[in-house]
């Protein structure tokens, strides 16, 4: 635990998987004198409030903000823009704004035109959750040996950036700084397509008529138990996501097709050369993300709470 907490008071706007994981590890690590937070649901603030993770939860985005050092906005990426220009007038001098969406190009388009002078907007991304959202979802363990990308605006004061990469290293994260759209390119393939064609290959499931629903359930091999796990995720999450960063996931899923076309006609073609390269490489690359902690051979790597599965 930390001896003393790196921002006297952090209002997180949202409390789902994210939201919940951050004011779990924050006050696990002694990282904040006090945690505010508020949800659009008023179900969902009652049961923070049961749940006892934070200090303190109030109704309003502006009642949240009042007063905070650190604000982090943990809802959808659609809905960024209209709270940045809600929250704007409420925020104290000085203060950090982040948030913690898969898209950062749309975030710093949606959101700066809205935040006063004086206020250090630094848009953030843990790449790291599971399939499961609302406020029994998180956990403190959540963020540890994951990835935390921060893209600051040119221009942004280099203390803030440092004081907020040691925020999220506190929380456990390894945390890179590169640009908005290099990150959106980067995850338009490393996480958006990977959804995008896993909510293809669910929803192409459960339309063939030949294959009964119990049928696809009953037989699941571990590929599509993956799949669905990765289906599963937030809908109006990946909804604004998608249309958010459409530009870099229609370049990947451009590519992707290409590659596929191919694949395509090896197997037309009886190319077993072709297919059998075509995975070696690709086993090489699963394997080169294991060796660098990314991920393990171990069941539920990087999910310690496994059990939640259960509820």
């Amino acid at each position: 635990m930390s001896a003393h907490p790196h921002f006297q008071r952090v209002a997180l706007i949202g409390f789902g998987l994210i939201g919940g994981s951050i004011a779990r590890a924050a006050k696990l690590q002694g990282l904040a004198g006090e945690i505010v937070t508020t949800a659009r649901s008023e179900k969902t603030r009652a049961r923070v409030v049961e749940l006892g993770i934070v200090d303190e939860v109030v109704a309003t985005n502006a009642e949240a903000v009042k007063d905070a050092d650190l604000v982090i906005l943990c809802i959808p990426v659609g809905a960024c823009g209209p709270v940045a220009q809600e929250i704007a007038a409420h925020l104290k001098p000085g203060a950090i704004i982040s948030d913690v969406g898969s898209v950062k190009g749309a975030i710093v388009r949606d959101m700066s035109p809205h935040l006063p002078r004086g206020i250090h907007f630094i848009p953030a991304h843990p790449v790291a959750g599971t399939e499961h959202s609302g406020p029994d979802s998180g956990f403190a363990e959540l963020f540890i040996n994951r990835w935390c990308i921060l893209t600051p605006p040119e221009g942004t004061d280099t203390a803030a950036v440092d004081r907020l990469r040691g925020f999220w290293a506190a929380l456990g994260a390894k945390v890179e700084v590169m640009t908005p759209d290099h990150h959106d390119l980067v995850l338009a393939i490393t996480s958006h397509l990977p959804h995008l064609i896993a909510y293809t290959i669910v929803g192409t499931a459960d339309e063939l008529a030949q294959v009964t629903e119990s049928e696809v359930i009953k037989f699941s091999a571990g590929g599509f138990r993956d799949f669905t796990r990765i289906a599963a995720s937030d809908p109006t999450m990946w909804r604004d996501v998608f249309l958010a960063n459409k530009e870099a996931v229609l370049e990947m899923l451009g590519t992707f097709n290409e590659d596929l076309a191919k694949l395509t006609r090896a197997i037309r073609r009886g190319d077993g050369e072709a297919l059998f390269d075509h995975f070696t490489r690709t086993r090489a690359i699963r394997r080169g993300i294991v060796e660098i902690g990314q991920d393990s051979a171990a069941a539920d790597f990087g999910r310690p709470h496994a059990a939640l599965d259960k509820k």
